[in-house]
């Protein structure tokens, strides 16, 4: 008993062999990996969360450009202009037509932040599908819910351009940014929930394994004196047997 607890102390754990609390052992090992899952799936919520912040951050880029395109439009209105005048204003716009095509293209990690194609993350330990997140589709470069009206290649210059397609086309881009701050806020409270639930998990298996030190303490002392007093009675007996054979002897 000794020998165990003294195992128990410099292991930290109370469980030193299956033998010590098997059915607690099992159960310990459960919870542990789900602890570990738990962590894991923090992790890939991160992840998703930067996507999606990368994504905002090229739609905050999109309705800029949007904005300046809306300004050159009206700018290109202005009666006292001449053809010169005009053709810089053109210039202009065909280079923020192929900033707003090469923002349509912008990919994350290699992969790609708009398109056709949904991403679904797992906010769960065990991986439960009905408890997924599933992160919209967002095709920027879209005629219907995206600019594509405004990088067709029927528009060549800002003569081509209405002015209602540039107000829906910042609609467009404001309500992905719309949708883009609803998940991201989603599962930031599913991170939230994961670490909750990984730090429970971690104490539940830290109550069946770790060693109680100051019970253990209490328990090496009372064997250790023990010990200690059934040596000193062994001496005390050998002492007492080694006088029993003097007398003998005399």
């Amino acid at each position: 008993m000794l020998q165990k607890s003294l195992n128990r102390l410099s292991s930290g754990s109370k469980i030193v062999s299956p033998a010590d609390d098997a059915g607690g052992l099992a159960v310990s090992m459960k919870l542990s990996a789900a602890a570990r899952r738990s962590g894991a799936a923090a992790i890939n919520i991160s992840n998703t969360i930067s996507y999606l912040q990368t994504q905002d951050g090229v739609l905050k880029t999109a309705g800029k450009v949007l904005d300046r395109i809306g300004e050159l439009k009206t700018l290109y209105a202005d009666p006292t202009k001449n053809a010169t005048d005009l053709s810089n204003y053109d210039s202009e716009f065909t280079a923020l037509q192929a900033q707003l095509t090469s923002l349509s293209s912008e990919k994350f990690n290699g992969r790609s932040l708009f398109g056709t194609t949904s991403l679904t993350v797992s906010v769960t330990e065990d991986g439960n599908t009905t408890t997924a997140v599933a992160l919209m589709a967002r095709d920027l470069s879209s005629t219907g819910t995206g600019i594509g009206a405004l990088v067709a290649s029927s528009v060549v210059d800002l003569g081509d351009v209405v002015l209602a397609d540039i107000t829906t086309a910042l609609q467009n881009v404001a309500t992905f940014r719309a949708q883009n701050g609803a998940e991201q806020s989603r599962l930031t409270f599913a991170s939230d929930l994961l670490v909750v639930n990984k730090a429970n998990l971690e104490a539940a298996s830290s109550r069946i394994v770790d060693v109680d030190v100051a019970e253990e303490s209490t328990q090496l002392a009372r064997w250790n004196t023990l010990v200690q007093a059934g040596t000193a009675m062994l001496a005390q007996a050998n002492q007492s047997a080694q006088t029993a054979l003097r007398l003998l002897q005399q």
